[in-house]
């Protein structure tokens, strides 16, 4: 791909967030995708490039890029005359069938008002001093996810973030919460799961279990902050 075509790209592609860095590259991509910035059939910029504008390692962006690969999103080729290309009449397929399934649902809304009850939940729990129990509930919940087999591994996160709602010891707060919730996972049920954003989340549920056990209020803050932006990456990237 050309200087003049890289610079086309550029008003989308820019640096990432060190929390997120494979959510939001994909994000990125996806957005390149769904505009018809790079044509159905032509290649992307060079892994070089592509990690140089969004400011990643190769690494992580070859997870991306397999992630995009195994959703039929692009295609890898070898030689010469390779590289990384798009398919986006299936992307356009898939984009019109989920405008469909999600055409009641404000996303933007849905996903501002599930950080702000969640990073609550998480300050409140880490604020006041957990009992035996409550800890004990807590770090069972976290153990469950750890474990969980793919197919049930949103229902595990879900009672996971649903106990550290109760835990805030606030009613209305676990009510809110438990509604939005729903709303979540029906949005969290429209996109694919990806290994590299499970075990990523999985980093982020163990620090901020940490955090609320500790008492670390701030840290617990920040964490679900992190830990609902990296969701809402992913959400906006396929369903945006």
């Amino acid at each position: 791909m050309n200087t003049s075509a890289v610079e086309r790209l550029s008003p989308v592609l820019r640096p990432v967030r060190a929390g997120n860095g494979f959510e939001e590259a994909l994000e990125q991509i996806l957005q390149i995708i769904r505009l018809g910035l790079v044509a159905d059939g032509e290649r992307l910029p060079s892994e070089r490039e592509l990690a140089e504008l969004m400011r990643i390692s190769r690494v992580t962006l070859r997870e991306v890029l397999k992630a995009l690969q195994e959703q039929g999103l692009v295609e890898s080729r070898r030689g010469r005359y390779g590289g990384t290309f798009v398919h986006s009449r299936r992307a356009a397929v898939g984009a019109a069938e989920l405008r469909e399934r999600v055409a009641s649902v404000d996303v933007e809304d849905v996903l501002r008002f599930r950080e702000v009850l969640e990073v609550g939940a998480a300050e409140l729990c880490a604020a006041r001093k957990l009992t035996v129990d409550q800890s004990r509930r807590l770090r069972e919940a976290l153990a469950a996810t750890h474990d969980a087999p793919l197919a049930d591994y949103r229902r595990l996160d879900t009672l996971l973030h649903l106990a550290l709602a109760e835990l805030s010891e606030s009613p209305s707060l676990a009510a809110h919460y438990a509604a939005v919730r729903a709303s979540v996972n029906e949005l969290l049920d429209c996109i694919p799961l990806l290994v590299r954003n499970l075990e990523h989340s999985q980093r982020q549920h163990t620090a901020l279990v940490k955090a609320v056990l500790d008492g670390d209020a701030d840290g617990a803050r920040e964490m679900m902050r992190e830990h609902c932006s990296g969701t809402a990456a992913l959400l906006r990237g396929f369903l945006g």
